[in-house]
């Protein structure tokens, strides 16, 4: 499982012109589910997107997580950070898991959050989704967890 996590100020997911889901200070984080992802891959990105310390203490320095300091988190399904693009000038997408197999990991990876005592917004599925931030920092993070 991969996740692109972005300190934001704010961020927003609109569909069809439609605000779904919109969060204020906290983590953006872009999910790809990949072939051989399991329960235990869920469960160590919940914690890590949880417990991952890039907002800062009172010295400044990066020592404090969306649980430490109740921000807020907005997860949002991307299967396109799961390309191969080694060869070529064109991405494949053979590393990434089918659609059903990815939602159904992405749902667990919710349920799996709400347990680290968090309730994340999220972004719909398949769909063409407008993402809207204010990167804050900029910090951003690539994590991965491997089966």
């Amino acid at each position: 499982m991969i996740a692109l996590l972005q300190r934001v100020t704010q961020a927003r997911v609109e569909v069809d012109g439609v605000d779904i889901a919109s969060i204020g200070k906290g983590l953006l984080v872009f999910i790809a589910v990949e072939r051989g992802d399991d329960s235990q891959s869920v469960m160590r990105m919940a914690e890590k997107l949880c417990r991952y310390r890039v907002f800062a203490d009172q010295d400044d320095k990066m020592n404090m997580s969306v649980v430490d300091i109740g921000a807020e988190l907005l997860l949002v399904p991307q299967f396109t950070l799961a390309a191969d693009t080694a060869k070529g000038l064109r991405p494949s997408f053979h590393l990434a898991a089918d659609p059903e197999f990815g939602e159904q990991q992405f749902q667990a990876l919710l349920s799996a959050v709400r347990q680290q005592a968090v309730e994340p917004q999220q972004g719909q599925f398949g769909a063409n989704m407008q993402v809207h931030l204010t990167n804050d920092g900029p910090v951003t993070f690539w994590l991965q967890t491997q089966s």
